[in-house]
């Protein structure tokens, strides 16, 4: 970390357990204003480590993801660590299967395992039709697949194709993810509090956030899960998405999962809205895959009233060329809100 930090803090101003950071990223601030999350170079190196003994060891890493997020930071931690050169794709352009396809050559032609990271709308570009993106990403040895989360009926899509996906689950706090395909990475330990959120520990956490208290030996997330009888994590949702309306509490990522595996529907978001009768009224914004045959709002919302409720019914239902994103592929809740005007 440089003399120069985000918020305008020098190096001197910092305090006792802020010196042992080497880094200072900004979280998404996808539900709220962004903080700065300090970083200590044992954590790093701790994810780095946990990654490749859970992936089957270390090997040469292709850079698909920028670097002012975690994520993209730790595929150079991980080279880094491994001794080897990453592959770094240009994204001046954007995200396109092509690049990824002559990005991805030189990193294949390596020795050793092959892998990446992608956020779930990279992977459904990918996967999207048959072409040299899909030939590249299905000769990587492992794709970590996070920064949001991944609709099913994608990952069953990637899978089918020949991708070797492995979701995680981690964030800016933790140095990255740290949670793979449900199970925690070597060193890790996950719990639930008495409202279902999700507390993290292990090497893996950061120091804190800049100008402020230092973490614990547990960090509190402001996610919602399951731990199944088989220690699986599974992520229900986010403590604060929760919507009321008509006094019953709805899960928006409940009713995603419902509209996602329905014919016609490749992403969807589930948000809230004020409404003067139900207090907050359950809007869907759905992105259809064939823009010119877009699935029936009626028939979505009965799959939702028959595998959900009655109350979980959108009232209304919009149809989007794409979701609007911030962050590392995370959906921007309060863009989608306000296209509901």
């Amino acid at each position: 970390m440089a003399a120069g930090l985000p918020g305008g803090r020098e190096l001197g101003a910092l305090v006792g357990w802020e010196r042992e950071a080497v880094l200072a990223v900004s979280t998404s601030g996808s539900t709220g204003s962004p903080k700065v999350v300090l970083l200590s170079a044992a954590a790093l190196i701790a994810s780095a480590e946990a990654t490749h003994a859970r992936l089957g060891g270390a090997g040469t890493w292709l850079l698909a993801l920028p670097t002012t997020h975690i994520a993209g930071v730790q595929v150079l931690v991980r080279s880094v660590v491994a001794g080897t050169e990453p592959g770094v794709m240009d994204l001046a352009a954007g995200f396109r299967a092509s690049g990824f396809a002559t990005a991805a050559r030189t990193v294949l032609a390596t020795p050793g395992p092959h892998y990446t990271a992608l956020v779930p709308t990279q992977l459904a570009r990918l996967v999207a039709t048959e072409g040299p993106g899909l030939a590249a990403i299905r000769a990587f040895d492992a794709v970590l697949i996070g920064g949001a989360a991944t609709p099913p009926s994608l990952l069953h899509r990637a899978r089918e194709a020949g991708v070797n996906v492995v979701t995680t689950y981690g964030m800016s706090e933790t140095a990255g993810g740290c949670v793979y395909d449900g199970h925690p990475l070597d060193g890790v330990k996950i719990r639930l509090d008495t409202r279902g959120r999700v507390e993290i520990a292990g090497p893996t956490l950061a120091l804190g956030y800049q100008g402020g208290e230092p973490f614990g030996e547990w960090f509190r997330t402001g996610d919602l899960g399951r731990i199944t009888t088989g220690g699986t994590l599974e992520i229900t949702g986010r403590a604060d998405d929760v919507i009321i309306s008509g006094g019953e509490n709805v899960s928006p990522q409940e009713v995603e999962r419902v509209l996602a595996a329905q014919p016609g529907v490749h992403e969807v978001c589930v948000v809230g809205v004020p409404d003067d009768e139900w207090g907050q009224a359950v809007v869907a914004a759905v992105v259809p895959v064939d823009p010119d045959d877009r699935p029936d709002p009626d028939v979505l919302r009965q799959a939702v009233h028959d595998a959900v409720g009655r109350f979980a019914m959108p009232k209304r239902v919009v149809f989007l060329g794409q979701l609007p994103t911030r962050g590392p592929g995370k959906v921007d809740r309060a863009a989608v809100a306000r296209s509901f005007g």
